[in-house]
């Protein structure tokens, strides 16, 4: 959370900044941070007004340290460890009330002041045009709004020059006072009768630069206050409190109070206040606001749920597995906040353009009041307007919010989407992709394999064929070992421990089960094993194929057994001679003849391409069982919206080439397209080989997935998927949706191409009104006399409405962050 204490050993800080102005005095309070010794780097979001802070060694900083190197640049930090995001929010209401009071003061003494300051130059005052204390009246007006609305830009220019720095403070407090300085000798001299100085006054310049930059402020603060709005809404998720049962009782504690372990008592209709798994009941839950899922999904024992998200009409008992900061909504808030506060490339580019900005505005206001008052013969007060108008037109706000304040939104946006992107440079490289390589087990698919069929050796036992299989693969997290444990327990069989377990990664692995070794993997881990598996393989070839035809069905639900070819049906679990050892049955006949059998699950599609996992016994091969995981109903589509987008998408698998082939043409992938048969520790130098092409972009979820989301210019990671995967991703999905991926890609161009029109805007702006401001359409007759001579609270005024168009054209971002219907 913002303004939190992080743990000892946590290397990073995040601080909230109040009274940030401009991009220089974000580059300001950066310097300040990384000048405390053992700050590694510090980056600094003008437009969220947050400071994140790595540290070179954990626990070598403390917060204070940090929070006096802000205040001593002359900026505050909001809220601690107390605080937290409320306190953040309360602190950021009273700043922007603080904001509107110091506009109201000026507006009202602005308002006036402008009244008889030109009334008296354009002498309609009457009598009152040559009184003295008319003078004095216009100093009166000015000095509070000089003094108290315009007290922080005073404030951060004294900071900003002990600081050695060059800030919109600056040249606001320049422009400001060098008017209202200018014009309190003319006043005492025309008290005292003198009219060596002049008649001509400038109070209400300088009041009307004060009060314009004001309300454009203040109006710019409400908006960028919108721009965070997704932040704000995820936040407001969380419920205060939570039920729990400790020690027999039911008890209502702060939400923040909840323990791991602890049994969390869920209302109908309630918000669910951390992460945990249903111990008890049946519900729907509307997860819509995390993942931009629409429709609830459906809860029951032993499903995860996730805090923040909404129970239905069910009551639901959790256990609490993740609380506080490790919940997956603190997760998700942090990440979008780390993207928001990082900065892309081009940002770089235009904090280095604005450090040198002001002084050279500097220098142009120096050298258009020289020209105008010695060359142009145009007297001082007229050069002086010229110079202040160049000082304030030149504030490079909206260079300075061109950028942030689109990744502010965009980020937002898609994270209301359930798209979430870990830093700026992810967002820029996914508009920049030409290939898109999607992995097939649980990303083109549903990642939960389910058990098909099996097809034991010549007299090998199918249940013992099954027994065997899942004991070997019970430790394992593979989708296909848990359905093959699934498949096991369902059906009642006892699974033996097992020892000395070695994996090998793409291959399959080796272990011990009541003293035989056993190797369960593909069909060339058997064989590199010195396993024959000739008698399966024209078998295995079929179901790989998709073109197996089924010797007869297994029914795991039914209690009573008569096998017969094609026809009848076992189960599993019943107490059955051991067919292996040719009792007198027409089954132990049909299962021990040298022909192998496919016995095949009810229901099982043994049309679609079967995964197929070998078993082994003391170099024996023992059968192989057939697996099938069903296309994601949506990839096809999300594979033709990414085509059509022109992106080249390819399938990477390690699964058999038949098989990914068969998978791949589902989905709208061509055969040329399918790279099959990868080991994981190759998989990131497929990606490696495509990358010669262009920018390439990885989709996986899987453990071994890892390293290929890394080497790929943008990694994604499917929400469901391990959490390997998820932090090695640039981009997380946590709709478990394809579609998801165009929307993404979708979501950074658009950000994108609002940065560019938002900087394109900002240097017009620069380049145009510089020039303008200075005089340059002075010698053109046609031209408004107003730009011909362009007064300071007009430049104040045009200032104010750049920054606002920049942060509006960015608040645009805000319409792609709706939920998809139906989605």
């Amino acid at each position: 959370m913002l303004g939190s204490v992080p743990a000892a050993d946590d290397p990073e800080f995040e601080l909230a900044i109040a009274g940030l102005r401009c991009a220089n005095c974000a580059n300001t309070v950066e310097r300040a941070l990384t000048s405390v010794p053992g700050v590694a780097a510090a980056a600094v979001n003008f437009a969220s007004e947050t400071a994140r802070v790595h540290l070179a060694t954990p626990g070598t900083v403390t917060r204070g340290e940090l929070v006096a190197a802000v205040e001593a640049a002359g900026y505050s930090v909001i809220a601690g460890s107390e605080g937290g995001d409320d306190a953040e929010l309360l602190a950021r209401a009273a700043e922007l009330a603080s904001q509107r009071r110091r506009v109201l003061v000026g507006i009202a003494c602005t308002a006036p002041l402008m009244v008889l300051g030109m009334g008296r130059d354009f002498d309609l005052l009457g009598a009152w045009t040559a009184a003295p204390w008319l003078l004095w009246l216009l100093l009166a007006l000015a000095l509070p709004v000089l003094a108290y609305t315009g007290a922080p830009h005073l404030r951060g220019a004294w900071h900003a020059l002990k600081a050695r720095a060059a800030t919109m403070d600056v040249l606001i407090s320049l422009g400001a006072g060098v008017a209202f300085l200018a014009s309190v000798p003319v006043v005492v001299a025309e008290s005292l009768g003198s009219h060596a100085l002049g008649h001509h006054v400038h109070f209400e310049t300088s009041a009307a630069i004060i009060t314009l930059v004001g309300v454009g402020r203040l109006l710019e603060t409400r908006a960028r206050g919108q721009a965070g709005a997704a932040i704000r809404a995820l936040l407001a998720l969380r419920p205060a409190t939570a039920r729990v049962r400790r020690d027999g009782h039911e008890l209502e504690i702060p939400a923040a109070e909840v323990r791991v372990r602890d049994t969390v008592l869920v209302a109908p209709g309630a918000a669910i206040p951390v992460d945990g798994v249903v111990r008890s009941g049946a519900s729907e839950v509307d997860e819509s606001m995390l993942t931009g899922e629409s429709r609830p999904v459906g809860k029951t024992t032993g499903d995860p749920v996730t805090g923040a998200t909404v129970n239905g009409d069910g009551a639901l008992e959790i256990e609490a597995t993740r609380v506080g900061a490790a919940t997956a909504l603190a997760q998700i808030v942090r990440l979008v906040r780390a993207a928001q506060a990082s900065k892309a490339p081009v940002q770089r580019l235009v904090d280095r353009v604005a450090a040198v900005f002001v002084p050279v505005v500097l220098a142009l206001a120096g050298l258009t009041f020289t020209l105008w008052w010695l060359l142009a013969d145009q007297g001082a007060g007229a050069a002086l307007l010229r110079a202040v108008a160049v000082l304030v037109i030149a504030c490079p706000c909206a260079l300075g919010l061109a950028t942030p304040t689109a990744i502010v939104v965009g980020t937002g946006a898609a994270a209301r989407r359930g798209v979430l992107f870990k830093n700026m440079a992810a967002l820029e490289r996914a508009q920049a992709l030409r290939t898109l390589v999607l992995d097939k087990t649980g990303t083109l698919t549903r990642g939960r394999p389910t058990l098909s069929a099996l097809a034991p050796a010549p007299g090998v036992d199918p249940r013992e064929l099954l027994r065997l299989a899942a004991a070997a693969e019970q430790r394992s997290e593979h989708p296909l070992a848990r359905a093959i444990v699934t498949a096991a327990r369902d059906a009642g069989l006892e699974l033996p421990a097992s020892d000395n377990l070695r994996a090998v990664g793409g291959h399959g692995l080796r272990t011990r089960v009541g003293g035989h070794d056993l190797l369960i993997g593909s069909e060339r881990w058997l064989t590199s094993n010195h396993v024959d598996t000739t008698a399966l393989t024209a078998l295995a070839a079929d179901l790989s194929a998709g073109t197996a035809t089924a010797s007869a069905t297994i029914n795991l639900s039914q209690e009573t057994s008569n096998l017969s070819p094609g026809t009848a049906a076992t189960h599993l679990s019943q107490a059955t001679p051991d067919l292996s050892a040719g009792t007198s049955t027409a089954t132990a006949t049909h299962l021990s003849q040298a022909t192998p059998a496919l016995l095949a699950l009810p229901a099982a599609a043994l049309q679609a391409p079967q995964t197929l996992v070998w078993l082994a016994r003391d170099g024996a091969l023992l059968g192989l069982l057939a697996l099938a995981d069903a296309l994601r109903p949506e990839a096809a589509e999300a594979v033709a919206t990414l085509r059509r987008a022109g992106l080249r998408v390819l399938m990477l698998t390690g699964d058999h080439r038949q098989v990914a082939i068969a998978i791949a043409a589902q989905a709208g992938i061509p055969a040329a397209d399918v790279i099959a048969g990868v080991l994981p520790a190759d998989k990131a130098a497929a990606i490696v080989t495509l990358q010669r092409d262009g920018p390439v972009g990885m989709v996986g979820d899987g453990i071994n997935d890892g390293p290929a989301l890394a080497q790929a210019d943008l990694g994604v990671a499917m929400g469901s998927g391990a959490e390997v995967a998820i932090h090695a991703a640039d981009l997380t999905l946590m709709r478990s949706d394809l579609r998801g991926l165009p929307e993404a890609l979708e979501l950074s161009r658009r950000t994108l191409a609002v940065v560019r029109q938002n900087l394109l805007w900002a240097s017009i702006y620069n380049l145009v009104l510089i020039p303008v401001a200075a005089g340059a359409l002075y010698p053109i007759a046609a031209a408004p006399g107003f730009l011909r001579a362009l007064h300071p609270a007009l430049a104040a005024l045009a200032m104010a409405l750049s920054s606002l168009t920049v942060v509006l054209n960015s608040l645009r971002l805000r319409r792609l962050g709706a939920p998809p219907a139906g989605a």
